[in-house]
């Protein structure tokens, strides 16, 4: 058996390997969608990192597919147009202490409990939905695409911000 004859055969040949140094150029952030990280203080940071730990690996039956830069602070479920997008340590809403919301004259934004999981949902100009955790150690910040399931998402994430992120006046 001549060696270095199979050898030589076994060479991809120059349009092969052109094409794969194309597809390898390719960056892998075109596969995820892009959000904005943020940046809270060391305590509310350290409450992130555990929550990414617990957060579940589908959401309303779509893969974790975290978002671009991949941060402990932020999470992402289905594909980058229809991302479910999960970001923590973000500040304090506005309309959180909105007394028209309070009041629920705001139509634009209510409050509600799932699972032991206060929120505020605030319905957006783009037809998605950002929902914001109430009375916890730190925000998170969830924004469900239009024609998702909210109630699903949040089902799906209660207990993971439960365990995470205890009750109380964010940091």
């Amino acid at each position: 058996m001549n060696f270095f004859r199979h050898r030589h055969a076994a060479r991809p040949g120059l349009p092969v390997i052109a094409v794969l140094i194309a597809v390898s150029g390719c960056s892998s952030a075109d596969d995820h969608a892009s959000v904005a990280v943020p940046s809270p203080g060391a305590k509310a940071t350290e409450l992130c990192r555990n929550l990414d730990e617990a957060l579940p690996g589908t959401l309303d039956g779509h893969s974790r597919e975290d978002p671009e830069p991949r941060s402990a602070l932020t999470a992402g479920w289905g594909s980058p147009a229809t991302a479910i997008i999960l970001r923590c340590g973000v500040e304090r809403p506005a309309k959180m202490t909105d007394p028209k919301v309070a009041d629920g004259d705001d139509p634009t934004a209510v409050g509600g409990a799932v699972n032991g999981v206060d929120w505020l949902m605030e319905k957006r100009d783009d037809g998605s939905t950002r929902l914001t955790t109430a009375l916890r150690r730190a925000y998170v910040e969830v924004t469900v695409p239009e024609g998702a399931d909210v109630s699903g998402v949040l089902v799906g994430l209660a207990a993971s911000v439960k365990k995470a992120i205890p009750e109380g006046i964010a940091f």
